[in-house]
């Protein structure tokens, strides 16, 4: 992608562009497939496996998600940085950003193994027994990944902050080579169900993480950390990445808090209510790997652009990107709305009363992202490239508690809604925060925020 109306070089030409957008692609299908295949292969044990399975990732989600919204304040640091031509700055960003998510990710992991019997009674209240068993099995060794997770994040956001998107990728393809075979030996090999399916998972998680930090600290590579005395907390920088980390880590655990609470009311309605969501939580989640990734891509060449303090350039490839972003939603979900919903399915041991609302709820699914799910969650990374972080969370708070969760709970408690009324409560939110993201890019305020 060039441009003859830039002043001057384009920053991304179209290759480059080209190189940093594959990767990622490849990457998201990568690590989305890890949640499929612990879905899929832990479904021969049963609906009541696959419940615990989905009501501990609802929870592991919600880590992940701060744990790379905090990836994300480093990156976009680090990025602007890169931008300025201000190398030794970036370095130290990259030390801060690995000092805090190893410090969070520790003192996460230990809340979660001693007290996660507690956490399930307190977030999903009472439940089958041998659900709650599958639970609390797969959350403990769950617990014990959320170093390698945070570190990685870190890792891959670092690599992707420079532009090179190939590393993440490669890491991601050991995790899932390393998951689905430990899968495959554990679970069917030796029986050991949902055990062997989140042993895998740590195992696969932690292989990723030395990898990838171990190539960061490579000399050819330009946010190599310079020894152990670089991990030294620094207010300034630790200021300023937090500065879009934490509203995006806010923004993002307040979301995944919501789910919490909508998988809450999700298990109310019964075994095969909560499989059908785990499924079509799944299966939908492949459908916008394209947007997802070039949501990633646009913290890189936005936040380097903004960097350099070529703001037209900014906006013109924001612009492409978004509009990328939407022909991936469209091919992927009118793909699977005319056919790949009813084969994916096929893939799943469910009862027919749960295949029903899964097939229902993904063709729903198919609808409203085509025509939102961009503008909702690829748009806002352009807004949090410029460092706007605080009104993208303002806006997702908001409308999450009132139609994600709002919306849902009145549906099923005051009008005995089932799974699909959850859904729509999800849609309302895409299409409220799709308004007021568009409105702030189409109106330029994002442009005159500072990171560094």
């Amino acid at each position: 992608m060039t441009s003859t109306k830039f002043h001057s070089q384009p920053l991304f030409p179209r290759r480059q562009l080209t190189a940093l957008l594959l990767p990622l692609i490849a990457e998201q299908a990568l690590s989305v497939t890890i949640g499929l295949a612990d879905t899929l292969m832990v479904s021969s044990v049963g609906e009541a496996a696959v419940s615990g399975v989905s009501l501990v990732d609802t929870f592991n989600t919600l880590m992940i998600q701060i744990m790379s919204a905090l990836a994300t304040g480093g990156a976009v640091v680090a990025s602007q940085y890169i931008g300025h031509r201000e190398e030794k700055n970036a370095r130290a960003s990259a030390a801060q950003i690995l000092f805090i998510l190893s410090v969070f990710s520790l003192a996460v992991a230990a809340v979660v193994v001693v007290g996660r019997h507690a956490i399930l009674r307190g977030i999903f209240g009472s439940i089958d027994a041998d659900v709650m068993r599958y639970a609390e099995t797969y959350f403990l060794l769950s617990a014990l990944s959320y170093p390698f997770i945070g570190l990685y994040n870190a890792g891959a956001a670092l690599f992707r902050a420079q532009g090179n998107s190939k590393v993440s990728m490669m890491s991601s393809l050991v995790m899932n080579v390393v998951n689905i075979g430990g899968n495959a030996i554990l679970i069917f090999g030796f029986g050991m169900g949902v055990l062997g399916a989140a042993l895998a998972s740590l195992i696969s998680r932690a292989i990723a993480c030395i990898a990838v930090l171990f190539l960061l600290q490579k000399p050819g590579c330009m946010l190599r950390i310079e020894g152990l005395a670089a991990l030294r907390p620094n207010g300034r920088l630790i200021q300023r990445i937090l500065r879009v980390g934490i509203p995006a880590g806010i923004e993002n655990g307040m979301f995944q808090i919501g789910k919490l609470s909508v998988a809450s009311l999700t298990s109310t309605l019964g075994t095969a209510a909560i499989a059908a969501n785990a499924v079509a939580n799944t299966t939908s989640t492949f459908l916008n790997i394209p947007a997802s990734a070039v949501g990633l891509a646009v913290l890189t060449v936005v936040g380097q652009c903004l960097g350099a303090g070529e703001k037209e350039q900014a906006v013109w490839y924001a612009r492409r990107l978004l509009l990328l972003a939407y022909a991936g939603a469209w091919i992927m979900n009118l793909s699977a709305f005319f056919f790949a919903d009813r084969l994916a399915l096929t893939l799943f041991h469910l009862s027919p009363e749960a295949q029903a609302m899964a097939l229902q709820v993904m063709q729903w699914f198919n609808i409203f992202s085509i025509f939102f799910w961009p503008s909702s969650f690829t748009l806002p990374n352009i807004l949090r490239a410029a460092g706007d972080a605080s009104f993208t969370m303002s806006v997702s708070i908001v409308s999450m508690w009132v139609f994600r969760v709002g919306f849902c709970y009145l549906m099923v408690l005051c009008f005995h809604g089932q799974l699909l009324s959850i859904w729509m409560g999800m849609f309302l939110d895409w299409v409220f925060r799709s308004v007021c993201f568009m409105v702030r890019f189409v109106r330029g305020k994002w442009l005159e925020q500072h990171v560094i």
